[in-house]
């Protein structure tokens, strides 16, 4: 859409509204349209998948001016838990249930049309809502950015059976990338999304602990140490960068459930020093780029033996977290921490797998 007045035209037909109107200016930047009735009772069905709510999530960070979006996810008995964290704007305090009513969005002039249509901040938050367990706002803030945390029985609302399985990025005849192959599940949601931001919005997915390392990680690279000095709390700092304020373990563990995660405090340990890498962005994976740039052809590939061994990098990824487990009671008994995460080396004829390790006090 070339300017606000054809997009507000291209809403109003795909509502079947002659005439698309604001009912209620709420402040803050939202409004509340005015939709029929029909429209409102159709939201429910908006939803189909937890895809749906993924990508839906994405688009209402980048609507609120995040240039990073951290996922966590994680399923245990039939629960999929996700959380998303990003640098956007915030929802303001008198805003954090309202904004899960229907009808309720960002101002019309900050719509944005997308490959998935016309999307606002808010837009399809109520949508999102009538679908799952529970969603709230954990943690945000004016110019803070946010955190919200959805809870989904897959019982009821269905997702891809596989949702392991990274997608394959492949260039079209105009040399856009593009996902080609691989199920659409949570991962290729994001990666689409990550293509059609393509740098402007970067997100980064895994498991809670993976999220908490990414975050403290970038939280150490961004945040002046002098501006730290005179901080009484980290609830002042954005969303994002509040584990860059922690000084051991136990208060890495308190901020952590501020924005939504639990963690344990031999993990709190292992992410203050270092030993869990944080995480590259989904679009850098996807095209295999490393530091911003596409992997050189001259590069070893550990993964994959020139002499004929292959083995998957997802098959590779899951034997490392593996034998980092097995390790964990070796190390417990032997005061050992890990300096790194396992080397492994695929050759001809065998696999070898060392730790680096450093000796506990």
């Amino acid at each position: 859409m070339s300017d606000t007045n054809e997009l507000i035209s291209f809403i109003a037909s795909m509502s079947g509204e002659g005439n698309l109107r604001v009912e209620e200016n709420l402040g803050e930047g939202f409004v509340r349209l005015r939709v029929s009735e029909a429209e409102r009772r159709q939201a429910k069905h908006d939803i189909q998948h937890v895809e749906d709510i993924v990508i839906e999530m994405l688009r209402n960070a980048r609507d609120a001016g995040a240039t990073r979006i951290y996922v966590a996810t994680f399923k245990e008995e039939g629960m999929r838990s996700l959380l998303f964290l990003d640098n956007g704007c915030g929802v303001p305090e008198d805003m954090r249930e309202r904004i899960f009513d229907a009808r309720v969005t960002s101002k019309l002039e900050s719509m944005k049309m997308d490959r998935w249509g016309v999307h606002g901040r808010g837009m399809a938050l109520f949508s999102i809502r009538q679908n799952v367990d529970d969603v709230e706002v954990v943690a945000s803030g004016k110019d803070l950015g946010s955190s919200f945390k959805v809870l989904v029985n897959t019982d009821v609302l269905n997702e891809r059976a596989d949702q392991s399985s990274w997608p394959i990025a492949s260039k079209d005849e105009t040399g856009a990338y593009h996902c080609a192959r691989g199920p659409h599940n949570i991962l290729r949601t994001v990666c689409d999304f990550s293509l059609e931001e393509m740098h402007g919005c970067d997100v980064f997915i895994g498991s809670p602990t993976e999220i908490a390392a990414t975050l403290y990680s970038h939280a150490r690279g961004e945040l002046d140490a002098s501006r730290l000095l005179f901080l009484d709390n980290e609830s002042t700092l954005p969303v994002t960068t509040r584990l860059g304020f922690a000084a051991d373990a136990a208060e890495f563990m308190r901020i952590a459930e501020t924005i939504g995660i639990d963690i344990s405090e031999r993990t709190a340990h292992r992410i203050l020093s270092g030993a869990i890498a944080p995480l590259r962005s989904a679009l850098s994976r996807l095209l295999r780029e490393r530091d911003g740039n596409a992997l050189r052809s001259n590069e070893v590939d550990l993964v994959k033996d020139r002499r004929g061994l292959k083995i998957a990098p997802d098959d590779l990824s899951r034997f490392s977290r593996d034998v980092e487990r097995c390790f964990e009671n070796l190390a417990q008994r032997y005061y050992l921490n890990m300096a790194g995460d396992p080397k492994i080396r695929v050759m001809k004829d065998r696999i070898t797998v060392s730790f680096p390790i450093e000796k506990g006090e």
